[in-house]
Order: C-alpha cells, then sequence, then structure tokens
C-alpha cells in the first residue's frame, strides 16, 4: 500500500497547499481517523523545521518531540484537533485548533497549559465493574466512576496521570467553538439546543461577535476561555 496520497484528495482539514505538489505523505494508523494529519506535514510544511522525511526522522528519534506528553517516533502519526505538541529542546508548545474555514492550526502555549488537552466525549458506555468508560472525539478511552460526564462535554485530561482534571458540560450559556462545517473555527455561546426526533441529527443555535448561527450538534465542541487560541 503506498505511503503517498494526492493533494486533492486531503481532507479540508489538513494544512497543506493542494495545487503546489501532485503528493504527500499519508496519515499512518492512529487517533482522529482519515482527518488526521501526518506529523511530517506539520514539521515540514508547516514549521519548517525539517525538509525532508529524512530529517523528520532524525528529529524524532532524539526522543524531544512530544505529542501528549509522550514521544513519536513514526513521523506519520496522525495529528488532530486539541493535540498537544511538545519541542522540548526548542522550548517550544503548541495546541492544534480548528482556524475558521476548518483547517487545523497550530497555537503556541505556554509550558503549563501543555500540561493537559481538551476531548470531546463522544459516546458513554457502563463497563464490568461500575464504571463508565468515556471515548473521546480521537479515539481516547478513560475510565472514571463519575456518573455526571455526558455525551457531548467536554473534558480536560492530564497528559502525565491521564486522569480528568477539568470537565464542561454541554448546555445552554458553554462556550463552544465550531470544528466543521461553513462555521468551522467561529466562537460563541450556545443559546439553544434543538432536539430532533427520529433518526435526525441535533442542532445547535450558536451566538457568537456577529450574529448567530445554526450548525449540527456533532460539529461543536464546548471549551472555556483557556481553549481559544487567545492564550498565547
Amino acid at each position: 500500500m503506498s505511503n503517498h496520497q494526492k493533494r486533492l484528495s486531503v481532507p479540508n482539514s489538513w494544512p497543506v497547499e493542494r495545487k503546489t505538489e501532485t503528493y504527500t505523505v499519508k496519515a499512518g494508523a492512529g487517533p482522529h481517523g482519515e482527518d488526521g494529519v501526518p506529523l511530517l506535514v506539520l514539521l515540514r510544511d508547516v514549521l519548517g523545521y525539517v525538509d525532508s522525511k529524512k530529517e523528520a526522522r532524525y528529529a524524532l528519534n532524539q526522543g524531544s518531540i512530544l505529542v501528549n506528553g509522550d514521544a513519536i517516533s513514526d513521523e506519520r502519526r496522525p495529528i488532530g484537533m486539541f493535540d498537544i505538541l511538545a519541542f522540548t529542546e526548542r522550548d517550544e508548545f503548541y495546541r492544534v485548533f480548528p482556524d475558521e474555514g476548518g483547517r487545523l492550526a497550530l497555537t503556541p502555549i505556554d509550558e503549563d497549559s501543555a500540561g493537559s488537552r481538551l476531548g470531546k466525549i463522544v459516546n458513554k458506555e457502563q463497563v464490568s465493574g461500575g464504571d463508565f468508560q468515556l471515548t473521546l472525539h480521537d479515539g481516547t478511552n478513560v475510565r472514571t466512576e463519575d456518573v455526571s460526564y455526558e455525551t457531548n462535554d467536554s473534558l480536560v485530561v492530564d497528559n502525565e496521570t491521564k486522569e480528568i482534571v477539568a470537565h464542561f458540560d454541554y448546555e445552554e450559556g458553554a462556550l463552544v467553538t465550531a470544528v466543521d462545517g461553513q462555521h468551522a473555527g467561529q466562537i460563541g455561546t450556545v443559546e439553544e439546543i434543538q432536539v430532533t426526533l427520529g433518526s435526525g441529527s441535533n442542532t445547535v443555535v450558536v451566538e457568537a461577535d456577529d450574529a448567530s448561527y445554526e450548525t449540527i450538534e456533532s460539529y461543536v465542541v464546548v471549551i472555556d476561555e483557556n481553549f481559544t487560541g487567545d492564550d498565547e
């Protein structure tokens, strides 16, 4: 199977130019599904820290490039929404955050902020022993005894201990960012949650700076002011 992908067919969230070259690297297996951006793309095309796959592999082998607190050795490792990138030798830290239009962008943050990451709960189920398993948007599973967490809520997970350190309810009045659709990247406050009967998707009305907009419930993520991209 080829390790390359045509640039014209990459997901809209990938921060790559589509017409400069024919191919780019294909993301490997891992979190975020097909929307995950290969780490090589960020190192080479976005940050300009390397010029080639060979240079990327050498840099990764030094053990100083971390994703969510873990050293990464695979240049095709998928990177996605709300991941934390740390370059310890450079003392640089970034949060992956959707910009307007839905492209993933790297937002500079401080070292303290890089110690945890945000995750949206996309599934909740009870497991043996009575605990609950929460599945986050990137496929991460978190196990807890707490019954208060619900689907569409957001959690902040410590990168070292993997413990939940904060919880944001999905409710009217919550601060959210749209991560998909025509309003991707827009931040606002939930004005109304509209429940659709049957198999249709629930929708949400969000009050933004300019005007309110309506979008699909799955397109928004609850955040707080520390996750707006303004905490540089």
